[in-house]
């Protein structure tokens, strides 16, 4: 029932939804950008874990940049054909706020109006509904 309810608060905010090693995965390209001879993109994700012997959903997120073509040679790397992905966990705790906050340290503008706090409180909302605990975890 839980995971029923994920899977609709998933699909109205335009996540996608897949199982990965026992642990389901929703996912989510908030941004693209284009330039010359490069693409980068900026991706939501979130992992979870239904515990149905303790009644316990774990729970993590991050955001992740990745990019591929010509490299401008700003960030210390070489000049040429280059492949760069970075990715931000949300920290040891829950993180409130905006993405568009987090994707400063990634030294980008991204234009995007997705509230990932909200779409957390809403997952732990169901899982306390449902009788589970929801518990953040920093890795699954």
């Amino acid at each position: 029932m839980l995971l029923q309810v994920i899977k609709g608060f998933a699909e109205v905010q335009g996540l996608s939804l897949s199982k990965d090693k026992g642990c389901y995965v929703l996912e989510k390209v908030l941004a693209k950008r284009k330039g010359f001879l490069s693409r980068k993109k900026l991706i939501y994700r979130a992992k979870f874990r239904i515990d149905d012997e303790k009644n316990e959903l774990q729970f993590t997120e991050l955001l992740k940049e990745s990019g591929l073509g010509l490299s401008s040679g700003d960030d210390g790397l070489s000049s040429g054909f280059g492949f760069k992905t970075e990715s931000y966990k949300t920290g040891l705790g829950h993180r409130e706020g905006s993405i568009e906050e987090q994707s400063l340290l990634f030294g980008k503008r991204y234009d995007y109006s997705f509230d990932f706090g909200f779409f957390r409180r809403s997952i732990e909302d169901a899982a306390r509904t449902e009788g589970y605990a929801f518990i953040w975890k920093y890795f699954l």
